[in-house]
């Protein structure tokens, strides 16, 4: 008995065998084959729900799938390989294949990735995916190639708001004295001391800690980053400002995206459109949502006059022409002077 038992079990296990293996004994897709690419992809923020996590879900399910298998990546959320300049670094040196680094961040590396964020430069989310959209946006693209990465796509973040523990933002000069973080991008250090505050540039990943404990008064993110952190949990006031527009580059090492045949790049190039819908898609869909939530969760939510902020920031267009040049923030004001007409 205990033989037809063991004989049994044995052609059952050989028909799933063939079934998995549509029937001739050699496996579909990647389930069974060994990967011909392994890549890891990294980044500073969570998963599902972020952002930049959808954009690298989409991204993945779309180039595993096209590509038979033939590329698998693995993922490092939330700083979890490496802080995201050294992400940076290792992404151009080849340690690492992939990672979706903020545009002000890449900025020490390409300036003229920061001429988007110059204070109040785009007024909607429309005005930003135009730009970026456009052959402007191309070619911004197109200069990471001469620093050891390709810009796949860019992934979107949205508009940044201030909190602080400190006082309720109503107008340019509550923000004087304050301590705030800022990524390590000259536009926006210089935005903020022009407003009069301190600017310290620690990691995305340290900032709940820097709040709690106090070592910092404030910071500037978009809702949805500002709630993938928890920074409600110890900040007390949220200021409206839309005062700069946040995205993301996804890059990946330029002798890794070279080393591929023609029809993995382009699979490849097509997931980063699909990276870069998921990321417009969750950051809309999710604005009303965590506004609403603000309300609820904050001690205090101000929607401040704009045009104060606007006029003490002003300077600082001037201030950052030596660092990105004057052409880009020339072409970008005039790209949108012409497109709101």
């Amino acid at each position: 008995m205990k033989n037809v038992k063991w004989m049994m079990a044995l052609v059952l296990s050989s028909l799933l065998f063939l079934a998995a293996c549509g029937g001739d004994g050699e496996a579909n897709g990647s389930g069974s084959d060994e990967a011909e690419y392994k890549w890891k992809l990294g980044w500073n923020s969570g998963e599902e729900g972020d952002s930049k996590g959808e954009a690298a879900i989409a991204f993945r399910e779309y180039v595993e799938a096209e590509s038979d298998g033939r590329i698998e990546i693995e993922f490092f959320p939330n700083e979890t390989y490496a802080t995201s300049p050294e992400m940076i670094e290792a992404v151009q040196v080849g340690a690492l294949e992939m990672a979706i680094p903020g545009a002000n961040e890449l900025a020490n590396i390409v300036p003229e990735y920061a001429a988007l964020s110059l204070p109040f430069m785009v007024e909607t989310p429309e005005e930003a995916h135009a730009v970026l959209d456009s052959e402007l946006g191309a070619d911004l693209r197109k200069k990471a190639e001469d620093h050891g990465f390709v810009a796949l796509t860019d992934t979107e973040l949205g508009f940044t708001q201030i909190t602080n523990n400190v006082r309720p933002i109503q107008k340019p000069e509550d923000l004087e004295g304050l301590q705030m973080r800022s990524p390590n991008d000259v536009t926006l250090i210089e935005t903020f001391e022009a407003f009069g505050s301190s600017v310290s540039t620690m990691a995305y990943t340290e900032l709940y800690n820097g709040l709690s404990q106090g070592v910092i008064d404030g910071q500037f993110n978009p809702l949805l980053n500002i709630f993938d952190q928890n920074m409600h949990e110890v900040q007390d006031y949220l200021a409206m400002t839309n005062f700069t527009y946040y995205y993301c580059y996804m890059m990946l090492n330029k002798d890794v995206f070279d080393s591929l045949d023609e029809d993995l790049q382009q699979i490849v190039m097509e997931g980063a459109e699909k990276a870069r819908q998921a990321s417009r898609d969750v950051v809309a869909e999710s604005e009303e949502k965590y506004y609403e939530r603000a309300l609820e969760e904050f001690e205090e939510v101000t929607e401040p006059d704009l045009e104060p902020f606007q006029e003490v920031a002003e300077p600082v267009y001037k201030e950052v022409e030596d660092v990105m040049g004057p052409e880009i923030i020339q072409d970008m004001q005039t790209f949108l002077e012409e497109y709101r007409q």
